[in-house]
């Protein structure tokens, strides 16, 4: 499916939940203000904000489906991610002021008990949200649409929050006590936990969110594969939206090899990095000296003087520079999770450097993983 079919199909489901959501809060608000529980109406204005939602799903798929243009080179899939976060915001601020008018009711100590045909309204509100759930859920899936599968576990969420109302009231009306604000509360810290949720997961991706590992693992797989790689490296993915991805790697091929040959082994790797992934990938090549036993030795003994200095340290690209100083040229991988500063690294790696002889140490440090 390409990308107008996926938008159109994407556009067709949020109108799709923006109906069912509209009648269901128009239902569920009107029954509330009539029977004044206020349970049923936090359940109904959590409705009318998924219909929000839906609106705004609805712009973010056209908006998404727009080519690359002069301001957007990479495209507009990340609308998708900012849809999300304007979502969340509404849906807190719906959350806090819920918990608002439920708290007022408790301290108020109102006591309504709810009519025969609220059950049924309720039920019937269960039953709808159950069956958009699977609708946004077959939809998700055929889509691949982070949007269509937080709708679904809205849906889901929806049900059981509509659930606990109608617990509320049987409570109210088959025991003293008058569960009804209460239930509101919860309901109302429920809404705020989606909300936070989303505005969670969505604020991630637009800073950055680390990519899937199993693409990861593929592209590194191809690059490796190719014929004449010794080794690669230094992969990086960038994500601008659903199906929209470029990343670069170093790949180490021998350095006698003729350079027009490397570059056509590298260009083949890249047009097949494409097609299997549909990642955009770029490879830089590192030429790699074989058969230098100084330089070989120099760097048996860097890696051991290096490595142990934190854990999970690596050693990559390393080559041995002649001239007037000779140069010890390398990078080190170090783990996101090492707690020393890379300033401090560095001093102390070309500290352990310099006493194996007479070179002069060129690092650069990289965080991963």
């Amino acid at each position: 499916m390409n990308k107008r079919d996926q938008s159109a199909a994407g556009q067709r489901a949020s109108a799709v939940g923006i109906v069912c959501n509209l009648l269901l809060a128009a239902g569920k608000i009107a029954a509330g203000a009539v029977t004044g529980l206020v349970s049923v109406v936090a359940d109904g204005l959590n409705n009318l904000s998924d219909c929000g939602s839906g609106v705004v799903s609805l712009v973010s798929f056209r908006v998404a489906a727009k080519p690359a243009d002069r301001e957007h080179p990479y495209g507009h899939g990340r609308a998708e991610y900012v849809a999300s976060m304007i979502i969340a915001f509404l849906v807190v601020a719906l959350g806090v002021e819920l918990i608002r008018e439920s708290i007022d009711t408790v301290v108020a100590g109102t006591a309504t008990e709810a009519v025969w045909w609220l059950y049924l309204v309720m039920g019937l509100s269960v039953l709808v949200k159950a069956g958009m759930f699977v609708f946004y859920r077959l939809r998700a899936k055929r889509l691949d649409s982070d949007t269509l599968g937080a709708a679904a576990t809205d849906s889901a969420c929806d049900c059981l929050a509509t659930l606990a109302v109608v617990l509320g009231m049987a409570l109210s009306a088959c025991t003293p006590w008058k569960a009804d604000g209460y239930v509101g509360i919860a309901v109302a810290l429920f809404i705020l936990w989606q909300g936070v949720c989303v505005l969670k997961e969505a604020g991630s991706k637009l800073l950055g969110q680390a990519p899937d590992a199993a693409v990861a693992a593929r592209l590194l797989a191809i690059v490796s594969a190719g014929e004449g790689v010794l080794g690669v490296h230094d992969l990086k993915i960038y994500g601008y939206g659903k199906g929209v991805m470029f990343a670069t790697a170093h790949a180490e091929m021998d350095a006698r090899l003729p350079a027009l040959a490397s570059h056509e082994v590298l260009d083949g790797l890249e047009r097949r990095a494409l097609a299997e992934t549909g990642v955009a990938l770029t490879l830089h090549l590192d030429p790699v000296v074989l058969g230098d036993e100084e330089a070989a030795s120099l760097e048996t003994r860097v890696r051991a003087a290096v490595e142990g200095l934190a854990e999970g340290m690596n050693i990559h690209d390393f080559r041995l520079v002649r001239g007037a100083v000779k140069k010890a040229v390398f990078e080190v991988a170090v783990p996101f999770s090492c707690p020393v500063k890379d300033a401090a690294l560095q001093n102390d790696i070309e500290r352990a450097v310099r006493i194996l002889g007479d070179y002069e140490p060129v690092v650069t440090i990289e965080r991963e993983g």
